[in-house]
């Protein structure tokens, strides 16, 4: 399998841009491509596979290290992963943790996005910072966003000098910028848009782009060797409700495929558009997403309401992280001030905030004996919220992974996890194995 990154300079370079460009050009040569997002980021994932259509996972090397990255890259049937770099590419939790140490634990060729916006002769300077801080480092050679075309020349001298390769470039379009995605795909009308934008930005990366090129680079790779962290772990039985809906997207792939790669049933549920829960249910998970944007909806499918209440009454064994969290609140604040009720599992109510709270990596470490874990053990997690609780709870201590604060929060039991933290499975293969096992246990106890 062939596999190329695309990483920036930093946070707005254009690297996603390019790298929507890449995956529909890709996909209109018939090359069967899949896509991986670096860090816990859902949004991207989402860019891809609904705009794309392209199969789309993440790759975090502060949640696994280097055995498993591999295995969930190699893991892949497609012809080529194209890798999606996060922030800069020497940004991550200190020196740590970024995307050229990922690219350098699954030995991945890394092509660089310059902002070139402002710039000339300093375009330069740039790269040879980029191409010098740190060796290896992977970097192979340069696209160029929002480059006039009268400096075109300039920077593939530029490449020449520094001995990388000069791999095209994107011209300015102010027609096909992509907007702030924090309340991103809403809409059946914003899916429409995005997709006549990335339409647009593939016949321009046809024209300006030496994809050809890049496809070549993605095959002078060697072969992963990683090892599956499921593997001689035993095979259960259990039926796992997942919701999935406008309200509730934010669900990694590879918790999914864990799910199911250890024996269970996943079925969907849609908390704004299902009157019940699936039956016979072992388990349930209500992932994160924008329950705000549809408060009004979500509190007035009662039937919905009071069944996921009973159910997690009668100890069905719950995982409930960030919007999920939101939803099981007594009430919840929505985008435009109003408090709307929730499930009411959990005493208190959910209100907006003008910033993020607690945004970054975090390890919890359980103060009792739980449904994931036993007292002082930890879990690797990760927060990104603008709403906060007057109720976050007092079952784990947090650590922020930058040492720069440390918290207490989630209501955890031997039956739940109700928090803002989420959890990625492959860092956690322990903890989700006990969370599945009570699942098969609740299952036989309740026929």
């Amino acid at each position: 399998m062939s596999r190329i990154m695309i990483s920036g300079t930093h946070s707005g370079c254009g690297k996603t841009t390019v790298t929507l460009a890449l995956l529909k050009a890709l996909t209109e040569k018939n090359i069967k491509v899949d896509s991986f997002k670096c860090g816990p980021d859902y949004i991207d994932p989402i860019f891809h596979s609904r705009i794309i259509g392209t199969p789309s996972h993440n790759l975090d090397s502060w949640f696994c290290g280097g055995d498993t990255l591999n295995y969930l890259l190699q893991s892949s049937d497609r012809e080529m992963s194209l890798i999606e770099g996060v922030m800069g590419f020497y940004d991550g939790v200190g020196k740590s943790f970024s995307s050229c140490d990922t690219a350098l634990a699954v030995k991945t060729p890394v092509v660089l996005v310059v902002d070139s916006k402002g710039m000339s002769g300093s375009l330069g300077a740039v790269m040879k910072g980029f191409l010098t801080y740190r060796n290896p480092n992977n970097i192979v050679g340069f696209i160029f966003n929002r480059l006039p075309e009268s400096l075109v020349e300039t920077a593939k001298a530029l490449c020449e000098e520094f001995n990388t390769l000069y791999l095209g470039h994107l011209p300015f379009d102010k027609e096909l910028i992509i907007e702030s995605r924090h309340l991103g795909l809403a809409a059946d009308s914003d899916i429409a848009l995005l997709k006549a934008k990335t339409d647009s930005l593939a016949r321009l990366a046809g024209e300006n782009i030496l994809i050809d090129k890049i496809i070549e680079l993605s095959k002078k790779t060697t072969v992963l060797t990683g090892l599956d962290p499921l593997k001689n772990k035993p095979n259960h039985k259990a039926k796992i409700a997942v919701s999935k809906d406008e309200a509730f997207s934010f669900l990694y792939r590879d918790n999914l495929d864990f799910l199911r790669r250890s024996g269970c049933e996943v079925e969907f549920f849609s908390p704004l558009h299902d009157r019940c829960l699936p039956e016979n249910i072992n388990g349930m998970i209500l992932v994160g997403g924008y329950p705000e944007l549809y408060a009004k909806r979500l509190s007035e499918n009662k039937s919905m309401l009071a069944d996921i209440k009973n159910k997690i009454s009668s100890g069905v064994p719950t995982i409930a992280e960030c919007g999920g969290f939101m939803y099981l609140h007594e009430s919840f604040e929505n985008a435009d001030g109003k408090f709307f009720p929730g499930v009411g599992a959990v005493s208190g109510r959910c209100f907006k905030t003008d910033r993020l709270q607690r945004f970054g990596y975090v390890t919890l470490t359980s103060k009792n004996d739980n449904l994931l874990c036993k007292k002082g053990q930890a879990l690797k997690a990760h927060e990104f919220h603008y709403w906060d609780s007057d109720s976050c709870g007092e079952d784990f201590a947090a650590a922020k992974a930058n040492g720069s604060a440390s918290y207490s929060c989630v209501h955890c039991d031997h039956s739940s996890y109700f928090g803002f933290p989420h959890l990625y499975f492959y860092a956690n293969v322990q903890a989700v194995e006990n969370f599945i096992i009570k699942c098969e246990e609740y299952g036989k106890k309740n026929g």
